[in-house]
């Protein structure tokens, strides 16, 4: 039995988007052709890959998202093909899917992205950004080739990049601007927490030194948690690696107890990523080693 690829692909981009018609509108396909082609690929396998939900529209099933998976994993053997045999004719090609969150795409992958495209200009990069949570997520479902996260990398192969910590930022206004440290214990009321990766540090410091964790105001970008503290409504507690991707005028000050993190890339297994993935990563680690002195 052989399998029609080419609805394979309506298939993998039905599910991306989770909607006929916009899988139709990016492909510049009609939608009576996709539908016809999930289809056809359903009657093949003898199988439901959709489901309709009222609430939720369209859905994959639970024998879907394997097959989805298996799809992406297939796709990128193919990919991988192609790379080798262009490698041996020292050409790079193909694509690279990266998944990273915004302070890592200001901090490591501008400067990766303009090196890796003027050695290998033959090959794409696509990025999508999200939280280390949902790139984790795009990983394990093979969405992304590779991820740039913050810790805990479990349970994927990691590099390390960025040994990171927690910082506070008060106005310089405040009445702390003299202190050497903001004790977290002390003022936890007074508390603004960002979040997007930073949650499981916080929350495993917090309980190793018996304070209590409250979440009176919290906030998931850089940008927003700089507002409220230039308005005076708290302590602002963040990486310091992701308020380096942002400018800003506040007090930047140690906290105490330290809390600690690492950013790093994350992948299945760095032995089976293609050729163009590989030699990303490795100009990506070295580059940042050398720009940061990390």
């Amino acid at each position: 039995m052989v399998m029609n690829r080419n609805n394979l692909e309506l298939f993998m981009k039905v599910a991306e988007k989770m909607s006929i018609t916009e899988a139709s509108k990016e492909l510049f396909i009609s939608q009576p052709a996709v539908s016809k082609a999930v289809k056809s690929l359903e009657k093949h396998l003898d199988i439901k890959l959709f489901i309709r939900d009222k609430k939720n529209g369209l859905m994959l099933t639970e024998v879907g998202k394997e097959i989805l998976v298996l799809a992406r994993q297939m796709k990128s053997i193919e990919n991988k093909i192609y790379q080798v045999a262009n490698q041996e004719n020292n050409l790079l090609s193909g694509k690279i899917k990266v998944g990273s969150f915004p302070a890592a795409s200001t901090n490591i992958l501008t400067k990766t992205i303009a090196l890796f495209r003027e050695k290998y200009p033959l090959v794409d990069i696509e990025l999508i950004e999200g939280t280390s949570n949902q790139i984790k997520k795009w990983v394990e479902d093979r969405t992304v080739d590779m991820g740039i996260v913050a810790s805990p990398f479990e349970p994927y192969e990691c590099k390390i990049l960025n040994k990171d910590h927690m910082v506070a930022i008060i106005p310089d206004n405040h009445s702390l601007n003299q202190e050497k440290s903001v004790n977290l214990r002390k003022h936890q009321d007074d508390i603004i927490f960002c979040k997007g990766g930073h949650e499981i540090a916080i929350s495993k410091a917090f309980e190793t030194n018996n304070i209590k964790f409250k979440e009176s105001l919290t906030v998931q970008s850089a940008e927003t948690l700089i507002s409220m503290v230039k308005n005076n409504l708290g302590i602002g507690i963040i990486s310091n690696f992701t308020l380096s991707s942002v400018s800003h005028n506040l007090i930047i000050k140690d906290i105490s107890p330290q809390i600690r993190r690492h950013i790093g890339i994350i992948t299945h297994s760095f032995n089976e990523v293609t050729p163009a993935t590989k030699e990303f990563i490795n100009i990506m680690v070295s580059s940042y080693n050398v720009f940061y002195g990390n």
